[in-house]
């Protein structure tokens, strides 16, 4: 065999190999997708968490956040009523969460004021609406007692701002108590009686006042007690006309005060010695007045805060001797 023949025949024993290259994606390209995915979805709950934001905001809070946005440094400078407070740089940045108390929001106590007015208006309405129907029944029960129609020019009621008041007033022939003492006469007991059993149902506090004229009492009271004024007289009668209406029916605890008040609210100002003067008030008081009343200091000598002193002194008598008593 020819050396040429030989090469060819070894070339063809010689095996065929095909080398098949693959090109593999890059390792970190397989989660891709997953990330960007986390942060659309991650933005769309930011979004959502915005809107319900804005939606619960108050308007005024807006203008104020926009505000800040607008210009941080003259807001932290200037402040707000609804800006945040914290011991950060710019106190208008939010509130400080380390506190146990955070700042309440402005339209929250707006809110709150808003239903104060609304239950100071539903009192207002509803006492209206009792003191005029009180008025109804006392001219009604005048009307049909021939006992108080008797003493009807003695008896004087009208609504005042602090709601409905009934006096009973002296006469020049016809007093209500016994002069220069709390003892209380017949036809006052009636008329306190009768009185008493109309304020049984009755809702509201009562205030309690007696007045005398401004005679001088002398310088001795019952007992030669010294000292005993027209401030102890109307203290004392007031509380003995509070023991009448009470055993008629009207509960002890209804009463908001019982005061004596001497000479000092005069019914007839230009007359000083008047009989008039000398009377007893009863003030069936509105929601409002028994607040503003029962927190005011009045220039006067309360019934409870001598009832220890009236138990004490018993009431004189008519035929009891008293040196120059006033009336």
């Amino acid at each position: 065999m020819t050396a040429p023949a030989a090469a060819t025949a070894e070339k063809k024993l010689q095996p065929i190999i095909v080398r098949r290259v693959h090109k593999a994606a890059p390792a970190g390209h397989m989660g891709t997708w997953k990330i960007a995915y986390a942060d659309f979805v991650t933005a769309m709950m930011a979004f959502f968490l915005l809107l319900w934001l804005l939606g619960s905001t108050a308007k005024g809070d807006l203008q104020e956040i926009a505000a800040y946005f607008a210009a941080p440094l003259g807001a932290s400078m200037v402040g707000t009523d609804g800006a945040g407070r914290s011991s950060s740089v710019i106190p208008a940045g939010g509130e400080d969460l380390t506190k146990a108390l955070g700042q309440s929001r402005r339209s929250g106590a707006q809110a709150s004021g808003q239903r104060r007015i609304g239950l100071d208006a539903e009192y207002a309405r509803q006492d209206r609406q009792r003191i005029e129907a009180l008025r109804a029944k006392f001219d009604a029960l005048m009307a049909s007692n021939p006992r108080l129609n008797e003493y009807r020019s003695q008896i004087r009621i009208r609504i005042t701002p602090d709601g409905l008041q009934i006096q009973i007033i002296d006469e020049q022939n016809r007093p209500m108590f016994d002069s220069g003492s709390a003892r209380v006469l017949p036809h006052m007991r009636d008329i306190l009686h009768a009185i008493g059993a109309a304020l049984g149902g009755v809702k509201n506090r009562i205030s309690l006042a007696g007045h005398t004229d401004a005679v001088p009492y002398g310088k001795y009271g019952p007992h030669d007690e010294p000292g005993y004024s027209n401030w102890e007289l109307s203290a004392d009668r007031a509380n003995a006309s509070r023991r009448e209406l009470v055993s008629a029916g009207m509960p002890d605890d209804q009463l908001g005060r019982v005061v004596g008040l001497a000479a000092s609210a005069p019914l007839e100002p230009d007359d000083p010695l008047a009989p008039a003067n000398r009377r007893i008030s009863i003030t069936v008081l509105t929601h409002e007045a028994e607040e503003r009343l029962m927190a005011r200091e009045l220039p006067a000598i309360t019934a409870t805060q001598l009832l220890h002193d009236a138990q004490a002194r018993p009431t004189l008598h008519p035929e009891s001797p008293r040196p120059a008593p006033g009336r």
